[in-house]
């Protein structure tokens, strides 16, 4: 399959000097390096999900959320809007 790809400088860089290193083409260590990163992507475990343990905090003694007006004045003061 022939396609154009555009690489970052850094991994540009890298993937021609693993190309010297190793003697082969160029083509050849980009494949050889995708492949590899395809597999041990496939082969990674899945990650279990996020859980979070709810619990509850209550309320404070004194407040309630029937009163909202009256719980905001007491913390924010009077002069709350």
């Amino acid at each position: 399959m022939r396609t154009t790809l555009t690489l970052d400088d850094d991994v540009g860089a890298k993937l021609k000097e693993e190309s010297r290193r190793s003697g082969k083409p160029f083509k050849q260590v980009v494949n050889d390096c995708l492949r590899v990163g395809l597999n041990v992507r496939s082969k990674a475990p899945p990650k279990p999900p996020f859980k979070i343990q709810a619990r509850p905090l209550g309320l404070r003694p004194g407040f309630s959320y029937d009163k909202v007006w009256e719980l905001i004045e007491q913390i924010e003061g009077p002069f709350y809007r």
